[in-house]
């Protein structure tokens, strides 16, 4: 803190004999890189109440490939009755799979798995291109950090139905990932999963507590690990619950992320889901899971940008030593549990904000813009993405 009120001291002097400097934040940030998963074709599109074709889906990811992006969370192996919008996800990881986008380097293609038997279909399906429309109706509910509802008014998805229910038939799971199928390709498949923070999120929308929820994650955690699929995990309302307001225990959430690393996730992703988060909050959530014993690379932030914090909220990550954030492009997603609840923070407005502060990103800031007007232009949606929208008038002008 000295040293900021010390560079907040000296710019008036500095300036008047032409000096420049930078404020505090940029020096901690220069020639640093800054990880962002772009979340928009599956956190994104979720929500969306008309269906949108499977060619859209692709196309959206072929170009977000061209982006510099390193991380894309591409579907959800969540039944579609539960979630409709996600249920071609086995043809998206197919098309991946048997046809890569063409991109600058490595890409890492993150699927939702609910549950035991998501994972099961994942695996299926990977290994047989010729039935990539093979059903996961089966699967029970387990809703995603940003639950998707059927109406305007959403009643909390639940099920007498056990959410780990094993399939019928194992055959073929529990054997190692064969590489032969995308030895060509350049990207990779990751999987993620995801607990609630709070007991009356987790028992509404999974039909279990905290603690069976996260049982349900280790047999996941295990057979990915098993085919050497790199594990990402999520927990859901950690600065503002639907049910039980924003005063979310920031020891609790330390807690099931530590459970979440310790089973073996490689990276757990906290998540605003309701965008209520603060900047103060956020310090206070952050310093609970350093606490913890929990280390900055292990995590990433995950903001939605309700009340418009979640920049600030990101800032205040990045000053915590936060290197990964979560982001859609044009601010695609948005959590119906919150009236008024736009959608994640935008890439756009991130990439934006991170380069502002002299961190790298390996993002053509430009290119997502180009992205965003035209993906959300094919939703009829409005772009809620500001960056996003001046860069582009200022390219057009």
């Amino acid at each position: 803190m000295q040293s900021y009120r010390y560079a907040i001291q000296r710019i008036g002097s500095l300036a008047g004999r032409g000096v420049s400097r930078s404020f505090y934040t940029s020096q901690r940030c220069l020639a640093e890189e800054v990880r962002i998963v772009e979340v928009g074709p599956r956190d994104g599109l979720q929500n969306e109440k008309n269906s949108i074709p499977l060619q859209t889906k692709i196309e959206l990811i072929r170009r977000l490939a061209t982006t510099g992006l390193r991380d894309i969370e591409a579907g959800s192996f969540v039944a579609p009755k539960w979630v409709p919008q996600m249920a071609n996800s086995a043809e998206i990881l197919n098309h991946i799979l048997g046809h890569p986008p063409a991109a600058p380097h490595h890409i890492s293609y993150n699927f939702l798995v609910p549950n035991l038997e998501g994972l099961q279909n994942l695996i299926r399906a990977s290994e047989n291109s010729s039935e990539p429309g093979k059903s996961h109706e089966e699967s029970p509910p387990t809703p995603p950090p940003s639950p998707n509802p059927e109406v305007d008014e959403p009643a909390p998805i639940t099920s007498t139905e056990d959410p780990n229910e094993m399939p019928s038939t194992t055959s073929g799971v529990n054997d190692p990932i064969e590489p032969a199928k995308s030895s060509s390709s350049p990207h990779s498949i990751e999987i993620s999963l995801f607990a609630a923070a709070t007991e009356a999120f987790s028992k509404a929308n999974t039909n279990c507590t905290i603690a069976e929820s996260l049982e349900r994650c280790k047999p996941i955690v295990a057979l990915a690990k098993s085919r050497n699929l790199r594990v990402r995990g999520y927990v859901s309302v950690a600065l503002g619950c639907p049910y039980e307001g924003p005063n979310v225990s920031p020891s609790r959430v330390a807690d099931i992320t530590a459970t979440l690393l310790e089973m073996g996730a490689d990276e757990v992703s906290v998540a605003d889901t309701t965008g209520m988060g603060t900047a103060p909050r956020t310090l206070e959530l952050l310093k609970a899971l350093s606490a913890a014993g929990i280390a900055s690379q292990d995590l990433a932030l995950h903001f939605h940008d309700t009340y418009g914090q979640a920049l600030v909220n990101a800032v205040v990550g990045l000053e915590h030593g936060i290197r990964t954030f979560d982001s859609s492009v044009g601010g695609l997603g948005g959590c119906p549990y919150s009236k008024g609840a736009t959608g994640n923070v935008a890439t756009e407005d991130l990439a934006y904000c991170l380069h502002s502060l002299g961190a790298q990103t390996g993002i053509d800031v430009e290119k997502v813009a180009e992205i965003g007007a035209w993906i959300t232009s094919e939703l009829g949606r409005a772009n809620d993405s500001r960056a996003g929208k001046a860069l582009l008038a200022r390219l057009a002008s």
